[in-house]
């Protein structure tokens, strides 16, 4: 069984094209115009063990956030596609991941329901071409279109791009924990019978 996707999102404002493999080896090419970005998804793929492929092109002569924003629904888009109806999986992962001073909690659930718990306090600031306000932005895309409730706690940290770090490598790992097929389960892992 197949579980990958591949999603096109084309606006007046961004052309995105992204592949998402659940079932990777942590394979990452991603071109997305904002350096930084780029960077956290690639991080984001390895940890998560996910082969994750992303060209994108959008109107960063007016600034980043179109595109954050657009990869971050196609992400989204690409997970509940790759899921399916979600047979089989564990459905639920977390984790509290380290990065120097850093130190962040990630829980998710593919429940079905859109949510983000950000509770992060990354200093206000440019990192490269994409300014921190951005991080929110695009995990908030990525469980609209999944579907998916996503909780970040910042635990410790000062360093913005560390904490920024530890909140992607950490949604790799929860996310890789709960996109796992459990071989104890057969049906979909609700008991309304549908996710």
């Amino acid at each position: 069984m197949s579980r990958s996707a591949t999603v096109e999102r084309k606006t007046a404002e961004t052309d995105v094209a992204l592949k998402l493999d659940l079932d990777g080896s942590g394979k990452a090419a991603v071109s997305t115009g904002v350096g930084f970005l780029d960077h956290m998804l690639t991080l984001f793929a390895k940890h998560g063990l996910f082969d994750l492929s992303v060209e994108a092109t959008g109107d960063l002569q007016v600034d980043a956030h179109h595109t954050v924003e657009d990869v971050g629904l196609a992400l989204g888009s690409a997970l509940a596609g790759a899921l399916g109806d979600k047979r089989g999986i564990v459905r639920h992962g977390s984790i509290i991941l380290p990065m120097d001073e850093a130190l962040v909690a990630c829980a998710i659930d593919l429940g079905g329901r859109p949510f983000l718990g950000y509770a992060l306090e990354v200093p206000r600031c440019m990192l490269g071409a994409m300014d921190s306000e951005l991080v929110e932005e695009f995990f908030r895309a990525v469980a609209s279109a999944a579907a998916m409730s996503i909780h970040l706690r910042q635990l410790s940290g000062t360093n913005a791009h560390h904490i920024v770090e530890a909140a992607f490598k950490a949604f790799g790992r929860a996310l890789d924990a709960a996109t796992r097929l459990d071989p104890r389960v057969s049906d979909i892992p609700s008991t309304k019978g549908v996710l």
